[in-house]
């Protein structure tokens, strides 16, 4: 197929009546991953008509658990953090919070966000605030102690903030009446 004279001499003139032409011509219906077809009226208002709502979804791990649940996340956690692993040759049980703490600074800095997210869903589960307290405490101390190069990372495996804090808030739901 050949151009034309006009199409040589104007190039992209052919382009403009198409585009022209597919602006005047309505768009195929617009469908869902399922396959069903979105009607026109639930997309006039864009994006704002999808909302996904995270909280009541399975796909949502922190959403809708029981009080048994997020407890016993709260314990996995801490374990992860504090004592999943063995030293070989010896009994000495480290976590991922003594690894990550390896890393200068930005080691410590998330470590101390991990276990201040452990005290938040401790409040979460409802420890009053001298429980509270003292799982700051504690997540100071390991903090603080824990900016000191080697030192502090030895210091960290030790001394285990995090257990503490599942040790501070067991003996606390022990007391309540249930």
């Amino acid at each position: 197929m050949g151009m034309s004279h006009e199409e040589i001499i104007a190039p992209g003139a052919r382009f403009k009546s198409s585009r022209a032409s597919a602006r005047t011509e309505k768009p195929g219906p617009v469908i869902d991953q399922e396959g069903r077809e979105i009607p026109e009226t639930s997309m006039r208002g864009g994006f704002r008509q999808f909302q996904f709502d995270f909280a009541h979804s399975s796909a949502n791990p922190f959403g809708d658990l029981t009080h048994e649940q997020r407890l016993a996340r709260f314990e996995a956690l801490a374990k992860l953090l504090d004592i999943a692993f063995i030293l070989p040759g010896t009994k000495i049980r480290y976590g991922v919070d003594g690894v990550i703490r390896l890393i200068p600074v930005v080691g410590d800095v998330l470590a101390t966000a991990f276990s201040l997210w452990l005290v938040r869903e401790a409040r979460a589960l409802g420890a009053p605030w001298h429980v509270t307290a003292r799982m700051l405490g504690n997540v100071a101390v390991d903090g603080v102690v824990g900016l000191v190069p080697l030192a502090g990372d030895a210091f960290d495996v030790l001394f285990r903030a995090n257990m503490r804090n599942v040790r501070l808030l067991r003996r606390w739901l022990d007391r309540q009446p249930r």
